[in-house]
């Protein structure tokens, strides 16, 4: 099969809007840094990381992909690639949470090292130059991989080779796993250290659920739009989006089981330096959130999954999608923002508008980087060896 998929015209209008959505974001978010230094760098680092859990969600899904083989991944294998691609950009942007690390972290301001023994017994871990090094070598394991799985399935564009399938297998094998184990450093790193005094032996594959839930939430959308134009419009078929819905569904239980068995083991535990975490979110307004998060991220969209003929209708199924999305920054806020406020909460819930403005300039570089990745390669391997059982009718 030597048919050429190109993207469609219409992703240059998506871009142009998502350039402008970050010009807007941006200008916003930097009069807030002038305004308020402190949370300007803490809704930073909730939307960075929103966005960051959709790249790294859809290089896990892509690696998953490879090792399984299967239609549903070869008809978004290019949307997950033009993610991935994304990577250096992310890495750019994690520049300001350098620059506001203190800011950020209470472990990287010596004055509260000096009066804290817990931080001082951590700090051969916690420190501003070990912070850099590990973020920087974490980078390196996702962006490695990505590169050459990217470049070696470019080639199958270009000509038949049965060996090239094989060799991106063997690439994201050990891919996968140092994928799992980075991204477990990472959670400690970025978002558990930002209180020193608590632990989750759970907390890496939490984060690693979210990245997978992240990831499906975003391409469903996406494989929406290019399934209603050509030449793509001719190859989705429902049974690709019951298999999305199926794997939505999936990982969404697997996030609530993460979330459940963190909580399970801490609550009967009930260690002052772990319950406090849960304490913190069931009072004042952080007890609605938690709601929210147990509705939206898990109680609707599982009734609403199971349904074969909602998974088979991509308009509806798009819609839980969005929901969900919402749901990933919902979920890393809460993570997040209770720990800023220093004793874990004491000044209640406390949404800022630079929460949104911040989401909406990364969220609008990051879309523009992203739909002109797309935009880049056709849109399914022309010479890839499974492509015809991929697309045909079922």
């Amino acid at each position: 099969m030597s048919q050429v998929f190109a993207p469609p015209p219409d992703i240059d209008r998506l871009r142009s809007r998502a350039w402008l959505a970050a010009a807007v974001g941006i200008a916003v978010s930097a009069g807030g840094f002038f305004l308020d230094r402190g949370q300007f760098f803490r809704s930073y680092l909730v939307s960075w990381l929103f966005w960051l859990g959709i790249a790294l969600g859809c290089y896990a899904v892509a690696l998953l992909h490879q090792l399984s083989r299967g239609a549903w991944g070869l008809m978004i294998r290019r949307a997950l690639g033009a993610a991935t691609r994304t990577l250096p950009l992310l890495l750019l942007l994690f520049v300001p949470i350098v620059v506001g690390l203190s800011e950020i972290y209470v472990w990287a301001r010596p004055e509260a090292v000096a009066a804290d023994e817990v931080i001082q017994q951590k700090s051969w871990y916690l420190n501003r130059n070990g912070f850099l090094l590990r973020a920087a070598l974490y980078f390196l394991i996702w962006m490695g991989p990505a590169w050459l799985l990217n470049r070696m399935s470019l080639r199958q564009d270009a000509a038949a080779d049965d060996r090239t399938f094989r060799r991106m297998q063997g690439i994201a094998a050990p891919a996968l796993g140092l994928y799992c184990l980075a991204a477990t450093f990472a959670s400690v790193d970025w978002l558990m250290s930002l209180n020193p005094h608590w632990y989750s032996s759970l907390w890496g594959v939490n984060f690693i659920g979210g990245h997978a839930v992240s990831a499906f939430a975003f391409i469903i959308p996406v494989a929406l739009f290019l399934a209603g134009r050509k030449p793509m419009d001719e190859q989705f078929q429902p049974r690709h989006f019951h298999d999305y819905g199926k794997l939505l569904l999936a990982f969404v239980m697997l996030w609530t089981y993460f979330q459940l068995s963190q909580l399970i083991i801490i609550w009967s535990g009930n260690l002052p330096e772990e319950v406090t975490f849960y304490l913190t979110r069931t009072e004042g307004g952080w007890l609605w959130v938690s709601i929210l998060l147990a509705v939206g991220h898990f109680a609707l969209p599982f009734v609403l999954l199971l349904s074969r003929d909602l998974k088979r209708d991509a308009r509806k199924l798009a819609w839980v999608a969005v929901v969900l999305l919402v749901m990933r920054w919902v979920d890393l806020y809460w993570q997040a923002a209770p720990a800023f406020a220093h004793g874990e909460g004491q000044h209640g819930l406390h949404l800022h508008w630079l929460d949104l403005s911040t989401m909406v300039g990364i969220g609008g570089l990051w879309l523009a980087v992203y739909f002109g990745e797309l935009k880049k390669r056709p849109l399914l391997p022309a010479f890839e060896p499974y492509l015809r059982e991929a697309v045909a009718d079922e």
